[in-house]
């Protein structure tokens, strides 16, 4: 096993926000959401001054139109295909804690006009009068990705051929390799926000992604190995080079599982590989650093600003703005331009993951987290891009000072209780090592352990940092976004692993 040294050197997009590019995404989102359906601004106005006659804190009005597709293949063809259209919008009204919301997939003068007044009733009937109107003002935003449509960047038998390519590919590497499939999906994401302060916001979201998943059979024994990715661009970007990649890292996963042997239990340490493995922060921590938990007083972190949470030299961020990635947002949901946000740094905790509605109840200000599944849902504080920065450790120094322990690259699923802290996650790859040198892969780990302690222990951080190769998607509340996650290798001193022997 050959441990990758390469350092990766984040930073927040250095495309400068324009506003020509702003005004021009303004301008597509209302010539698709507005136009065809006899809306203008004053319309939108009007709706969110119905609202405005009643004692409310906050409105606004969200326009979406989603054009997304998917291909699959499973047992050398190309076995189903979907294409799909939605289109609506979402009207939201917020009285101190409470929220209202409407939505219709109605895009009309009428349906907006009544689901303005149907939130409304959240708030007491204001005094007779005019409710001015606020002075129209264009969000800041960035440009991240390009407004492409990526499902237009190949036609369809090029995207069949492409996943032909895997197939023949895969099945070429290993006469072993028994089974295949393959999954292309893109999407097109368009959507509009007018807020009751006058703030208008756009933004044109493409997403691909590609995933490859092989089946490996020896001796009647059968494993599995996933390897893909995805971000904000067109088809194009999966090129013969990065399929080769994709189908290397599958492949090379079910055939080293074939070898694999039952994971030993105890306390012990964990190394954890550069990454996808950032999928245990982002749930362990990361969940539990957004707005509405600690508002609420229910995460393991609440009220901790200021304090001790993690050992020195941990420094974790959430980051909307890295171009091209998966969990990138020009503006969010609420019209906010996204952020490059320090959660805790050098192991402090020094900041939270903000919504406009926690972020007005906690007396701070939104950080570009307010995001929502779709136009039939409200927004709430979620991760963009969540990741730990990295230290000065050579990789294989941290792996070689293992005394025994467990050395984890892959992670499945896993599941954090946000108010105490503690969470399980299954090890998909992992190698057992003794005195520093791994012996064998081993299959049925499990790691157990408690964030905010697990942050303290943390004895030795590498300097390859490494995002993940973009297929992350989160949950929450029944809503799911697309994320990232990223972590150097970093070394944890006596977690708990559940094991088979």
């Amino acid at each position: 096993m050959t441990i990758s040294t390469s350092t990766l050197h984040l930073e927040s997009s250095t495309i400068a926000p324009s506003l020509l590019d702003t005004q021009a995404r303004l301008t597509l989102a209302s010539d698709l959401l507005l136009t065809p359906y006899g809306l203008t601004e004053q319309h939108l106005n009007q709706a969110l001054a119905e609202i405005r006659a009643h004692q409310v804190d906050d409105a606004d009005i969200y326009f979406q139109y989603t054009r997304s597709e998917g291909w699959s293949l499973e047992e050398g063809i190309v076995k189903t295909g979907s294409f799909s259209i939605d289109q609506g919008f979402g009207v939201r009204a917020v009285a101190g804690e409470k929220t209202a919301f409407a939505y219709s997939d109605d895009i009309s003068q009428a349906s907006l006009l009544d689901a303005a007044r149907t939130v409304r009733s959240i708030g007491a009937a204001a005094g007779a009068g005019t409710v001015a109107l606020p002075q129209r003002r264009v969000a800041a935003s960035r440009s991240l990705y390009p407004t492409l449509d990526p499902i237009g960047t190949l036609d369809s038998q090029e995207k069949v051929e492409l996943l032909g390519r895997v197939e023949r590919n895969a099945r070429a590497r290993d006469p072993r390799i028994v089974q295949v499939m393959a999954g292309l999906a893109s999407e097109y994401d368009v959507v509009l926000v007018s807020r009751a302060d006058g703030t208008l916001a756009a933004d044109v979201r493409p997403l691909v992604r590609l995933s490859v998943t092989v089946i490996a059979e020896q001796n009647g024994r059968r494993e599995m190995g996933s390897a893909g990715g995805g971000g904000r661009f067109g088809l194009a970007y999966f090129d013969d080079a990065l399929l080769d990649g994709y189908i290397s890292e599958a492949v090379d996963a079910a055939l080293l599982n074939l070898e694999s042997r039952p994971a030993p239990a105890g306390e012990m340490t964990v190394v954890l590989g550069p990454g996808w493995p950032g999928v245990l922060l982002h749930e362990a921590v990361g969940h539990g650093l957004e707005g509405d938990f600690n508002r609420k007083g229910s995460s393991a972190f609440s009220g901790r600003i200021g304090e001790r949470v993690a050992a020195k030299g941990v420094t974790v961020l959430d980051d909307g703005t890295l171009a091209d990635r998966r969990g990138s947002l020009n503006v969010d949901d609420e019209g906010h331009a996204s952020q490059r946000n320090v959660l805790i740094e050098d192991g402090i905790l020094v900041g939270y993951i903000q919504d406009s509605l926690n972020a007005r109840l906690m007396n701070t200000t939104p950080t570009g987290n307010g995001r929502r599944e779709s136009y039939a849902h409200i927004p709430m504080p979620r991760m963009t891009n969540t990741y730990m920065l990295g230290g000065s450790h050579e990789p294989e120094e941290i792996v070689a000072s293992i005394e025994r322990g467990l050395y984890a690259t892959n992670f499945g699923g896993g599941q954090v209780d946000i108010t105490s802290g503690k969470f399980v996650f299954s090890a998909s790859q992992a190698w057992w090592v003794e005195n520093g040198k791994l012996l064998y892969p081993v299959k049925g780990a499990t790691i157990v352990g408690n964030g905010p302690e697990s942050l303290k222990q943390i004895s030795m951080i590498g300097h390859d940092l490494k995002l993940d190769s973009g297929v992350g998607t989160c949950g929450k509340e029944g809503q799911s976004v697309p994320v990232g996650v990223g972590q150097p290798t970093f070394r944890i001193d006596g977690l708990t692993v559940g094991g088979t022997v």
